[in-house]
């Protein structure tokens, strides 16, 4: 070891400066979508050409002539570098371009964009991809993300669209109740594939707190921007629910997958003033533009959603080295094309480096602060608890006082306002609650306070739930019995066992009071699968 690298080695001051200087390439945000037109071919061509004009803007240089031909080339300009690759077989035809373009207030910090645009022989669509990357020293990138300008000049001038709709650079603005009906769809819709990021109205207000059109401008292809005035947010409440609505100028970020059933929680609402300062509403677009950017890569998948540029050039280039092969090419030729492909993989292995270490440094940040908001959570259960014990201890009751719901319709939000962290109303049970054919929705409401005191208590005490007994007025717990279930709760299966139920063999329902729950342990909750209905099984 040299004398150099001995200090380098021990003087934690030069390791730090070696360390910082280190670039790093992180990916920012990936889209998708499939062009419009009949004819896919003649789609992928004008896309084609679109990015071209885009290409020249960036590297500021016109382009070799052959790639308005859809060959391959490579241009450098000034520290600007735009290559393109492409290839066609019996199955698919791909083209590929990346451009590397400096910052141009940050030093060293470098910005990739790759697109890829491909059909099939025949096929109905046209698909276009791009990634968005950025290499830098920095240890934190200080950016918000923002799809590049391409996306909205394709989907203008050629067409973009995502699970059937078309892509639009505009915020949809809810004008009535239909269209809030049809928004409670769209967010529930399993197929979906990007954020619906829900901008609500305060009263007495026209506009949203934060600027959705700006929002819905950056995020075009990562997120669907949308506003609901404060006359039609009733709609999102009676549908879904308090804990999962939004309103009153707040913003709700609703990841694909929504259901009746999801955790709030992993649908993030900022809560928004109605005159927010102008810092605060930097800070809350810029977290919904990384929540959108973050959760295109985490959902598109590499090489099957998205395709890298590498991999369009790796073949490409396997595909020429082939042709000059079958041609009876010079030696020279194929020598050049061999050396060709070795620059282009050791150029894709640096880039692999750098990906695999800005992935390990995130991994590392996203355990720690995992394991933070775990121990955060415990201590929030813990001291909700204690409190309760405390109340206890006094020989108050916890619900001492609390007014009973007088209908259906204000049962599933007297759950959330007074059993909260206690006792969760699936989706299925906080539908069933709205249209509820029982006469005595306080009957049930006693019910669950049971279910959130004693029954909760004694599961938190180690019992095991065995609990047969009287609960209220003719209504016992017991076991289901042959009408046990299996039942969907956060992506697991649980099973039904238990229930709380009225005398009689009478299933009528303005008589009949069925309330199916199960103890969720991780959560320290007791959830209900459904109520108020007997249901049927195998059994019945």
């Amino acid at each position: 070891m040299n004398s150099i690298e001995t200090r380098a080695g021990g003087d934690p001051r030069l390791t730090a400066l070696k360390e910082s200087a280190r670039v790093r390439e992180r990916e920012l945000l990936r889209v998708v979508g499939q062009l419009t037109g009949a004819d896919s071919a003649v789609a992928a061509q004008a896309a084609r050409m679109e990015v071209l004009k885009w290409a020249a803007q960036q590297i500021g240089d016109q382009l070799p002539g052959v790639a308005m031909e859809g060959r391959s080339f490579e241009h450098l300009r000034g520290g600007r570098t735009c290559i393109a690759a492409g290839f066609a077989d019996d199955y698919r035809v791909l083209w590929a371009l990346r451009v590397d373009r400096p910052d141009a207030n940050v030093a060293q910090r470098t910005w990739t964009t790759e697109i890829v645009v491909g059909h099939a022989p025949g096929g109905t669509s046209a698909l276009f991809s791009l990634r968005l990357l950025a290499s830098s020293p920095e240890a934190t990138l200080q950016v918000d993300p923002a799809v590049p300008g391409l996306v909205r000049q394709i989907a203008t001038t050629c067409g973009l669209q995502q699970s059937g709709s078309r892509l639009d650079a505009a915020a949809w603005h809810i004008a009535s109740e239909d269209d809030a009906h049809e928004l409670v769809a769209a967010l529930l819709n399993p197929a979906r594939i990007v954020p619906y990021l829900v901008c609500s109205v305060a009263e007495r207000e026209d506009q949203p707190s934060i600027n959705s059109q700006m929002l819905a401008k950056v995020t075009l292809g990562i997120a669907k921007v949308v506003v609901v005035p404060a006359a039609y947010t009733w709609v999102l409440t009676q549908q879904l629910g308090k804990p999962l609505s939004v309103f009153n100028g707040a913003v709700r970020a609703y990841m694909p997958g929504f259901s009746y059933d999801a955790n709030p929680y992993a649908h993030r609402l900022f809560f928004v003033d109605p005159k927010p300062s102008e810092e605060r509403a930097k800070s809350t677009l810029a977290a919904l533009r990384w929540l959108a950017a973050n959760e295109s890569i985490r959902r598109l998948q590499l090489g099957a959603d998205v395709l890298a540029f590498s991999a369009v050039r790796e073949v490409s280039l396997d595909v020429e080295r082939e042709r000059l092969k079958q041609t009876g090419s010079a030696d020279t030729e194929q020598l050049r094309a061999a050396q060709a492909q070795i620059d282009a993989l050791k150029d894709d292995l640096r880039r692999s480096v750098e990906t695999q270490q800005w992935l390990s440094d995130e991994h590392t940040f996203i355990e720690e602060h995992a394991q933070n908001l775990e121990q955060q959570l415990r201590g929030a259960q813990f001291r909700i608890q204690q409190l309760l014990d405390q109340i206890k201890a006094r020989g108050d009751e916890p619900d001492a006082g609390i007014s009973l719901p007088e209908s259906w319709d204000a049962f599933a939000d007297w759950c959330d306002e007074v059993l909260s962290g206690r006792v969760a109303l699936s989706g299925r049970a906080r539908r069933e609650t709205k249209s509820a054919g029982f006469d005595d929705p306080q009957a049930a409401a006693r019910c669950l306070l049971w279910l959130a005191n004693e029954y909760r208590d004694s599961r938190i005490n180690g019992a095991s739930g065995d609990l047969r007994k009287p609960i209220d007025r003719g209504i016992h717990n017991d076991r289901c019995g042959a009408d046990s279930f299996e039942f969907d709760w956060l992506g697991r299966k649980v099973s039904v066992e238990w229930h709380l139920k009225n005398g009689g063999n009478t299933r009528a329902p303005h008589r009949c009071l069925r309330i199916y729950y199960f103890w969720d342990e991780e959560s320290r909750l007791v959830v209900i699968a459904t109520m108020p209905a007997h249901i049927r099984t195998g059994a019945t």
